[in-house]
């Protein structure tokens, strides 16, 4: 089982922010089933929450249990003050500018303590990046099974820009599939490598903290090939620094009656059209190269071959150790 919480707040008596609930709305649709449609989280959303004490009954509530998978996330405003960092609420706002919201620290005390099985925190508001950090010793604070993706460091502001925050439009665009494996699983490690690679060096920098021993999917889309194309490798290479000879027989267009100006002896053959269709579909994902040819097309013409990239033989060796 797998829940989450929401948070996002636009109506603060100072300083009113515009893109919070959008943001908690877009990320609820996407967050809510796999690509296939298939139920991925359950989902509770607070939008324009008054209080920090309904935000923190909420959150003991999310982190309950013993499930899979609890994830939390806020957009508002962040505030930093002698005592630590803190989620803001409107009712927390004072009209001279100070605030006194929820600590950060007391929220990782009940992530901490949870049962849950994956923990993942995830924040879009500035000063973000002190999740996690004890003020005290000034030392990390997780326990097993805690991830936390923040939407900048401890001493930055996140941004809003045309109504949505930078971080969770990148966010999101990484869940509808753009940090997915080829697997089509889309976890918490390629979304931080996704997000983090959109930002340039001098724009906020966002900041990814975890304790665990695997990655779990937050979410599935449709991979780019299917895995059984990829259980292939192990039978198309017997180990993965082979080269897989190839001749004309492999490309399907090779054949005496093909209207191209030449063709090549021996001719197609079907069982290597089909071997040679699922290379270049490994191809296409970066697993197998052509050797001193620039396509897959001329290494059958001129009777070379193929091989696995680096990449090709991490997954034929995932493959042989059933881990695909």
């Amino acid at each position: 089982m797998k829940k989450a919480l929401l948070i996002g707040i636009n109506d603060y008596p100072i300083q009113p922010l515009k893109g919070c609930i959008e943001d908690v709305r877009t990320l609820h649709s996407v967050l809510e089933r796999n690509e296939d449609r298939t139920k991925n989280f359950d989902i509770k959303s607070l939008e324009d929450v008054q209080s920090s004490k309904e935000a923190m009954d909420a959150i003991e509530e999310l982190f309950k249990g013993d499930e899979d998978f609890a994830l939390l996330y806020y957009s508002g405003h962040g505030f930093v003050n002698t005592t630590g960092a803190e989620l803001v609420f409107p009712d927390d706002c004072c009209q001279d500018g100070h605030y006194k919201g929820l600590q950060m620290a007391d929220i990782m005390r009940v992530v901490n303590r949870s049962k849950v099985k994956n923990k993942v925190v995830i924040l879009d508001c500035c000063h973000a990046g002190n999740m996690g950090e004890n003020i005290r010793s000034a030392e990390s604070e997780l326990s097993e099974g805690v991830s936390i993706l923040t939407a900048c460091r401890k001493d930055e502001t996140a941004l809003e820009v045309d109504g949505h925050g930078v971080f969770t439009e990148l966010l999101c665009e990484a869940l509808r599939g753009g940090a997915a494996d080829f697997s089509g699983n889309i976890t918490m490690g390629g979304i931080y490598a996704y997000i983090d690679r959109s930002f340039g060096c001098w724009e906020q920098r966002p900041v990814f903290k975890t304790n665990i021993c695997r990655f779990a999917p937050l979410r599935t889309v449709v991979p780019k090939i299917p895995n059984e194309v990829i259980r292939e490798l192990r039978t198309l290479f017997n180990n993965p620094t082979e080269v897989f000879a190839l001749d004309p027989s492999f490309e399907y267009t090779n054949v005496p009656e093909s209207k191209q100006k030449k063709t090549i002896k021996p001719y197609a053959k079907e069982e290597n059209v089909e071997q040679f269709k699922t290379l270049q579909k490994l191809q296409s994902i970066g697993f197998v190269e052509p050797i001193d040819e620039e396509h897959m097309y001329y290494a059958a013409m001129h009777s070379r071959g193929c091989r696995l990239t680096a990449l090709g033989q991490y997954y034929w060796r995932l493959v042989k150790n059933d881990r695909i």
